[in-house]
Formats: structure tokens, C-alpha cells, sequence
């Protein structure tokens, strides 16, 4: 009998819920464009979406778990080998030391000799083609710009020899050195997984609870996957805390009610460590001992700059991409109509000052991009908590 961790995976494959999608822009399954695509020999394969998007299960799907070598864009700073890498994550030692021994018939002894040895580029692009394997450069866009240019002229002479490569990053984030290298032009896929639609991530919620024998109506699997931001691998947490729930109340309920959603978005964000994030966010960059003006709201709280666009990015509804007049009329709606508002050359400075003040910090405060008057939100799970987690902004 199936339980629910076996139907609702948002960690690994999802076997039972898996939903295959058609691209708007190609009419064809992103199924059939990846297998279509790493077929192409000496083309080299440039996935790009949003982020918990499952372009990686996407990869699981058409190669195979087994024939899947992963590298993210993180493991590289500007003095690692990419080569060494990719065989150490194939499991090949690049580089050690042997014993050999040899012996000398006419004195009638053995002698034993150390010897060292590297592996060559050819050899370790031979082992992948030898083994079927497959190259996933994930997050291609946390590796620094002048090592992202060095692995693409790295790659220029492998794809041409059959090493079968697929680099993966988010749509706005640096890939030009990829897109834009004039040795790839000619010999590159392009695909484009656009955000998930709430019609294909009812689905998810639809085809599980089915399987668990649950029912769900459809209004109420519009409103999780509302919440899930384009992102199956939220819906999948929240579907799964849904059944986490019924079995905590000892009912064993076959319908999902309405009011089980608010409790399973507060459960769902238990996992999730932005907690850090937010905090930074409102407290913006050090202002030197300086006080930064603080404007009233609504409900007669005080807020500066930094804390109302936080409050502004977690209104209804959620959004991942803000237009900068968006996110002010957000943000002068939150004010009171006759108190004092920030200007708008404010707001735009401050959205600058937070990009670069997170961007500057590890991984996991990459969780917004500013560009061409544009907040783009990168981390769907980011926004979920930040709408829904215990320590959400008052």
C-alpha cells in the first residue's frame, strides 16, 4: 500500500506524481527537446528556468539517475581544475601514486618502484563516453564570470569529441558565457522551461490524493497551487504536510477541507532556514549611526525604506517578478493616506543597495536579483516563508 512520502517527493523523483509538460513556445514535451537535444553530437545543451523548477528532474527523466554526473556552479572558485572536478564527481582518481614492481632475471631479484600518474582530459572525456554518462552543470551561474568563461572554451573541444554536457541556470543570471561565446555559436540546444502554471501543478495535488484515496476539490487545488509559486517541488511539500495533518488529527478524513491549507503552509515552512534572510533584509545596509526615516502604515505601525519593501514583497498576490511600479503602489498601500511616503528614486536606491548587500553574502541569501527596474525573486521556497513562516514579517 502506498503512503503518502511514497506519492509526494518534493526531495527526490517524484515516480507517482510526475507531470509531464508542453513548452508554449516549441509545442513539443520538455521530455522530447532534452532527449532530442543531448542526441545532437558536438552540441553542448543550455537548460535555463526559474529556480525549483525541476530542471533537474527533468534530467533524472530523460537520462537516468545512473548516467547523471552532477557539478554545480558553486563547487568552482577561480583556481579549480575543471577537469579534476569532473572526474572526481565520476568517481576517477585525477591524480596519485602506484607501486609497480619489476625484476632483473640475470641478478635474480625483484625490486618495487613508485610511480605517479594524472589522468589526461582525453581519457576522462573516453570514461564518459565509455560509461554513457551525462554532465549537469547545475546553478552554472554561482560559479565566478571569469571561471564560467573558462569552462565554456573548456567545453568548445570536448561536445565536439562526444562528451555530452548540459549547463543549467536560472533565466536572467549571467549565462552570456555560454549564449554569447562565438566558438559555441552554431552548436548549442536552447531550452527554455518556462514557470510552471497553476493548471499543471493541480495536477500534482489531483493525481496524488487520488492515489491516496483523498479527495480533493478543484477550488481547493487551484489555491495550493496559487501558493506554490510556479515551483512542483513546494507543491509537492505542501501536498505532503496536507497528509502529514489528516494523519496527526487521527480522523483519517478522505476530503481535503479548506481550512487545513493555512496550517499546512505554517508546517511546510518548518524546514526551510530564511529566517537569517528576512532579518538582514529589513535591517538593510549599516547606516553608520544614521536614522533612516520611518513611515506610518495603515494599522499606525512605523516602517523605514528596507522593512516596507519586505512587507511589500510578501503581499497578495504572490508574485515572482515585481515591476518597480508594482512593488511602489504595493508599498504606498501599505501607508497611510495622509502620512509622508518614501520617493520613488528612494525606493529604486534601496532595491540596489539590498541587491548588492545580499548578493554579497553566501548562497542562501541569493534570494533576490534586481536588474532593469525588475525584482526578480529567485528562490520560490524564499517567498513561501517569507508569506508563511513562524517568524514572517508582522
Amino acid at each position: 500500500m502506498l503512503k503518502a512520502e511514497d506519492i509526494f517527493r518534493p526531495g527526490a523523483f517524484p515516480e507517482y506524481t510526475y507531470v509531464s509538460r508542453i513548452s508554449a513556445l516549441s509545442g513539443f514535451t520538455y521530455e522530447f527537446r532534452l532527449n532530442q537535444a543531448i542526441k545532437i553530437s558536438g552540441f553542448l545543451t543550455s537548460l535555463v528556468g526559474p529556480s525549483k523548477m525541476g530542471k533537474t528532474i527533468l534530467c533524472e527523466k530523460v537520462i537516468g539517475l545512473e548516467h547523471i554526473v552532477e557539478i554545480s556552479g558553486a563547487d568552482f572558485d577561480e583556481g579549480t581544475d575543471f577537469w579534476k572536478l569532473a572526474a572526481a564527481k565520476a568517481g576517477l582518481s585525477y591524480e596519485g601514486q602506484f607501486t609497480s614492481e619489476k625484476s632483473i632475471p640475470e641478478a635474480g631479484n625483484r625490486y618495487s618502484k613508485k610511480e605517479t600518474f594524472a589522468l589526461t582530459k582525453d581519457k576522462i572525456i573516453d570514461y564518459y563516453k565509455e560509461k554513457e554518462l551525462v554532465l549537469v552543470i547545475d546553478d552554472f551561474h554561482y560559479a565566478p564570470k571569469t571561471k564560467r568563461m573558462q569552462i565554456a572554451q573548456q567545453l568548445k573541444d570536448a561536445i565536439r569529441r562526444g562528451f555530452k554536457t548540459i549547463v543549467v541556470s536560472l533565466p536572467h543570471r549571467a549565462d552570456e558565457a555560454i549564449r554569447q561565446n562565438a566558438d559555441l555559436s552554431g552548436r548549442l540546444s536552447l531550452i527554455n522551461m518556462e514557470p510552471w502554471t497553476v493548471k499543471d501543478l493541480e495536477q500534482i495535488a489531483k493525481v496524488g490524493f487520488d492515489q491516496l484515496g483523498i479527495f480533493i476539490d478543484d477550488s481547493i487545488a487551484s489555491q495550493i497551487a496559487v501558493e506554490s509559486l510556479t515551483s512542483p517541488q513546494l507543491m509537492q511539500y505542501i501536498c505532503l504536510n496536507i497528509c502529514t495533518i489528516l494523519e496527526m488529527d487521527g480522523k483519517k478524513s478522505k476530503t481535503i477541507e479548506p481550512e487545513i491549507l493555512k496550517t499546512a503552509y505554517r508546517y511546510t515552512t518548518a524546514n526551510f532556514e530564511y529566517g537569517e534572510v528576512i532579518s538582514l533584509m529589513r535591517k538593510g545596509p549599516n547606516t553608520r549611526g544614521k536614522s533612516r526615516n520611518k513611515f506610518r502604515t495603515k494599522e499606525g505601525r512605523e516602517y523605514d525604506v528596507y522593512e516596507l519593501i519586505v512587507k511589500s514583497i510578501a503581499e497578495n498576490p504572490p508574485i515572482m517578478q515585481l515591476k518597480f511600479e508594482e512593488i511602489k503602489d504595493r508599498i504606498y498601500n501599505l501607508l497611510a493616506d495622509s502620512g509622508e511616503k518614501p520617493k520613488p528614486q528612494a525606493i529604486k536606491d534601496s532595491l540596489i543597495k539590498l541587491h548588492d548587500l545580499l548578493n554579497g553574502k553566501e548562497d542562501i541569501f541569493r534570494v533576490l536579483e534586481w536588474k532593469e527596474d525588475v525584482l526578480y525573486i529567485l528562490d520560490p521556497l524564499f517567498l513561501f516563508y517569507l508569506r508563511w513562516g513562524v517568524r514572517k514579517n508582522a
